[in-house]
């Protein structure tokens, strides 16, 4: 789909507005002259490139897989009001907030007026996925279902409860396009029927609803290989060729494109590139690896995931790194979630064959954990090892309520990222800030 990457190129022109909220994506023409909604359709994928780097960063600095040098990026490991800072604002979360509203905007122009019913499902996906990462990053958010939304009666800016945006927003749209939507568009990076299946129990998952997730994940582990979806043999393998047979979705970053935050890559701040994070790797992360190998174990994973001599991560080479594409979803990660669901709905017999599969392809044994409890937490930390730097860790510490456990700090208030100041000033206070920022 890097093509149409491509051809985006020449009709996009970011402009800046009032508010981020309001803006009609400035590639398309009004929707009542358009018959062709394919070009808006593309317009809601590449907007999603935005939100790319903010995610890995908040996911994997913001836990206990790497550190920042720099000030003021330390305030990522600090968890007080110093996330609230001007510097990070612009270079992280207005970027991700515009970014995905824009995609949303999009989304909601082909909804509304395109008559492909495969191109509605599509947008129904990004428009969910669009949502669900603003929940995970800022909690409550405004919610926008319109292409042409008022832009005087902000009324409509105020943050809708999470809950809300998940039962009301997240999962219907997802419900929709299940309804839609085939596995013919996997080989070219679109959403798929085993994309949305696996995005919706992960959804469940990060509600806490195992009985729904569970047979959603199931669907999509069963039907993987169907849909030509498999564990790569060589874990290295996933992070050198893009859209390999073990993932599910991924935006997809050309070089040739510049996106909403071009100056810093999200390979490049795992790899140690960037002044801010020269040595990015959290010590921890080595004792999860060393912990991993006890025994005599051999983790495929380590010398994948962590570099000790350059305190960095080699994951996502460096050799094409301008043209990595961010995972947002491969099958490993589906099969975890699934058994977790399973786990948590006392089928931990079967989450134990779930987790194993992950860790035959690391090279470990299977693992000796056979209670609920022991479980529980054999697939946490294989989720850390398996998903380190892919921007996971942070959502799933804060999901399951141990961010404040294992990272040490007490205020719930900062599992949520600090809304953008430019929103709030531009909403004329109609937007709020969370609480302790």
């Amino acid at each position: 789909m890097k093509n149409i990457y491509l051809l985006l190129g020449s009709l996009l022109f970011i402009t800046a507005c009032s508010s981020d909220l309001d803006q009609v994506p400035p590639n398309i023409a009004s929707s009542d002259s358009l018959t062709d909604f394919t070009g808006v359709l593309n317009a809601a994928y590449f907007y999603q490139l935005g939100s790319v780097t903010p995610m890995a960063v908040m996911g994997d600095f913001r836990a206990d897989n790497a550190l920042m040098d720099e000030e003021p990026y330390p305030a990522f490991d600090r968890y007080n009001g110093d996330l609230f800072d001007g510097t990070l604002n612009n270079q992280f979360f207005r970027p991700f907030y515009s970014a995905l509203y824009k995609s949303i905007l999009s989304a909601n122009n082909v909804i509304e007026n395109s008559s492909d019913a495969t191109q509605i499902a599509e947008a129904r996906f990004l428009r969910a996925l669009s949502y669900f990462k603003l929940v995970q990053m800022f909690g409550d958010v405004t919610v926008n279902l319109s292409a042409a939304p008022s832009v005087t009666d902000t009324s409509i800016l105020v943050r809708q409860p999470a809950t809300d945006v998940y039962n009301n927003v997240i999962i219907p749209d997802l419900l929709d396009a299940i309804a839609v939507l085939d596995n013919s568009g996997l080989a070219s990076g679109r959403a798929s029927l085993i994309a949305t299946q696996s995005l919706l129990g992960k959804v469940y998952v990060h509600m806490g609803n195992f009985n729904l997730a569970q047979p959603y994940l199931a669907d999509a582990v069963s039907q993987a290989s169907g849909a030509g979806v498999i564990l790569q043999n060589n874990y290295a393998d996933i992070f050198v060729n893009d859209l390999n047979s073990e993932i599910i979705f991924a935006t997809q970053v050309s070089s040739s494109i510049p996106d909403e935050y071009g100056f810093s890559e999200f390979w490049e701040w795992s790899f140690g590139l960037d002044t801010k994070a020269l040595d990015p790797l959290d010590p921890s992360l080595i004792t999860a690896f060393n912990v991993s190998e006890a025994g005599g174990n051999t983790d495929l994973r380590r010398v994948v995931t962590i570099d000790e001599a350059n305190s960095s991560s080699p994951k996502f080479p460096q050799t094409g790194g301008a043209d990595h594409d961010f995972i947002e979803m491969r099958l490993a990660d589906v099969i975890l979630l699934y058994a977790e669901a399973l786990n948590e709905n006392t089928s931990t017999p079967a989450a134990i064959i779930q987790l194993n599969k992950v860790r035959t392809r690391a090279g470990l044994l299977n693992t000796t954990a056979t209670t609920q409890t022991a479980v529980r937490t054999a697939i946490a930390n294989e989720r850390r090892l398996e998903l380190a730097f892919e921007g996971h860790r942070w959502f799933d510490l804060v999901r399951t309520g141990t961010a404040t456990t294992v990272l040490g700090f007490t205020d719930t208030n900062y599992y949520v990222a600090p809304i953008p100041i430019s929103e709030i000033t531009s909403s004329f206070g109609a937007i709020t800030q969370n609480p302790g920022y």
